[in-house]
């Protein structure tokens, strides 16, 4: 699944290449439970409310992006396991896996040529539209916790020290922070040097101003290198990250840890799976 490096990726790509333009037709092939229309809409079908709208602003919270159209309208969108967008020219053949397409009134000699698609082969994602004034109340970002980027070192050491669970479980709830997943949560804790199933009111406030600033160091660093493609995340672009060139950790079972050599394992914690060095990264 896209974390927030990726999603930040694909909505810097979406700013580059749509914002500003009007939305003149929507073509759907999703399944019913990939579109959701909030009921203040009165069933009115997907399509017909976003056409003839303007795409204003584009932002990500957490792993969801947030499209605010004119007329006070959101498009909201959550990626899940494999959806992507593709700004790409209308030329190119259309995939089965193509769920929408938008196409854009002509601003430019670009807007006649080029049309966004959002495809999903596992058919997972989900976009839905609401009203702007109710679309942060939704279950899904209502309960958001605060942004990795943005919490200060403080605050996360209050954070964690307010609760008392495993770091990994913790890490992934995005109650608790939002926008992380297995891939920057393992490699976070690997250079922290912490376990993932030391409890979070169990490490010292030294750890734990170690770990924001890996979380911080590692997310910059992977928004700069375009993300991570481990499956099929791709930009808006088509092109693919380039951070899991740098991965030390994650997905490495059974290699040499690259600090002490001993053999990462892999192993299930809560309901989630995670890649630590059983040297580096003692439980005690």
């Amino acid at each position: 699944m896209p974390e927030l490096p990726e999603v930040e990726i694909v909505v810097r790509g979406l700013r580059q290449t749509v914002l500003g333009k009007t939305i003149a037709k929507v073509t759907l092939s999703a399944p019913p439970a990939s579109i959701v229309v909030s009921p203040s809409f009165n069933g009115n079908r997907f399509d017909r409310i976003i056409e003839n709208r303007r795409i204003l602003e584009i932002n990500r919270r957490g792993k969801n992006i947030l499209i605010s159209l004119s007329g006070n309208v959101t498009l909201w969108v959550h990626l899940k396991m494999t959806g992507h967008f593709l700004y790409t020219d209308k030329s190119e053949p259309v995939d089965k896996h193509d769920l929408v397409i938008f196409d854009f009134k002509k601003q430019n000699k670009s807007d006649s040529h080029h049309h966004l698609r959002f495809n999903d082969y596992r058919r997972f994602g989900r976009l839905r539209l609401f009203y702007s004034y109710e679309v942060l109340k939704q279950k899904g970002l209502v309960e958001l916790g605060p942004e990795p980027l943005e919490i200060t070192t403080e605050e996360f050491v209050q954070l964690c020290k307010n609760r008392n669970r495993m770091i990994k479980p913790a890490l992934l709830d995005q109650s608790f922070i939002a926008g992380l997943g297995n891939i920057y949560t393992d490699e976070s804790l690997y250079f922290s040097k912490i376990h993932p199933r030391c409890l979070t009111g169990s490490i010292s406030k030294r750890k734990l101003i170690e770990l924001h600033s890996h979380i911080q160091r590692l997310l910059k660093k992977s928004i700069s290198l375009m993300g991570t493609t481990v499956d099929s995340y791709s930009g808006v672009n088509g092109k693919t990250g380039r951070f899991q060139k740098y991965l030390a950790v994650y997905n490495s079972e059974g290699e040499p840890c690259g600090i002490c050599g001993t053999t990462i394992v892999r192993e299930k914690i809560g309901s989630r799976s995670a890649h630590f060095c059983p040297r580096c990264q003692r439980s005690r």
